[in-house]
């Protein structure tokens, strides 16, 4: 596992944090729970939605270790086909970061901690945008020279998931105390993860 760690260029391995963290930052379906339940709850409810979010971010990065090495198993010229696939996903994002309206609403909020946890794993799970940008985004930084395609997806999820759970904590926590702020910045965050998200797509396809 080291020789792979280290096998990372470390550009690629920057890369892949700052896109992580642009991913993060960007109003989607987590964002706005966890903002809801923190707003209507306050930190600590704010904090047990992101911990559930991180949970189905979890499940979803192991079913993309073991999904996409099968698929690459059985058909090696399929990793071609993901990366144009995961361009054309984050182009769909770019346009649809750009039209959002940013609105942030508390109707989904949870009332306790448990629910929180519960909430936020199942809006993550059964949010095939997730699935579909974890599949998509992660073995774009893979390469098939330095080591097994799983074990670097499990790596590169492990590190998505780090700097993703702190930010994901830190707005948890925040949401309560900074609700109105938050809803004057979400429509910037939209325009500036479309236009990013689009750059990230120009560049997989170029190179």
């Amino acid at each position: 596992m080291w020789d792979v760690i280290t096998g990372f260029d470390p550009a690629v391995l920057s890369a892949f944090i700052a896109a992580g963290l642009l991913l993060n930052i960007t109003p989607g379906a987590d964002f706005l729970f966890i903002t809801a339940c923190g707003i209507s709850g306050g930190p600590r409810i704010g904090v047990a939605a992101a911990l559930g979010v991180n949970i189905g971010v979890t499940l979803h990065v192991l079913l993309a270790a073991a999904g996409v090495s099968a698929m690459l198993l059985a058909y090696p010229a399929s990793y071609q086909i993901i990366k144009y696939l995961g361009a054309a996903y984050l182009c769909y994002l770019a346009i649809h970061a750009w039209r959002s309206t940013g609105d942030i609403g508390t109707g989904t909020a949870a009332p306790s901690v448990r629910t929180a946890i519960k909430r936020g794993f199942l809006t993550n799970v059964l949010n095939p945008k997730t699935m579909l940008f974890i599949f998509a985004f992660i073995p774009q930084f893979t390469d098939p020279t330095i080591g097994p395609i799983w074990m670097q997806i499990l790596i590169l999820g492990a590190i998505f998931q780090l700097f993703g759970f702190m930010f994901v904590m830190v707005l948890g926590f925040a949401a309560g105390l900074l609700a109105n702020a938050l809803r004057l910045r979400v429509k910037i965050l939209n325009k500036i993860s479309a236009i990013l998200f689009g750059g990230i797509a120009a560049k997989l396809v170029i190179d």
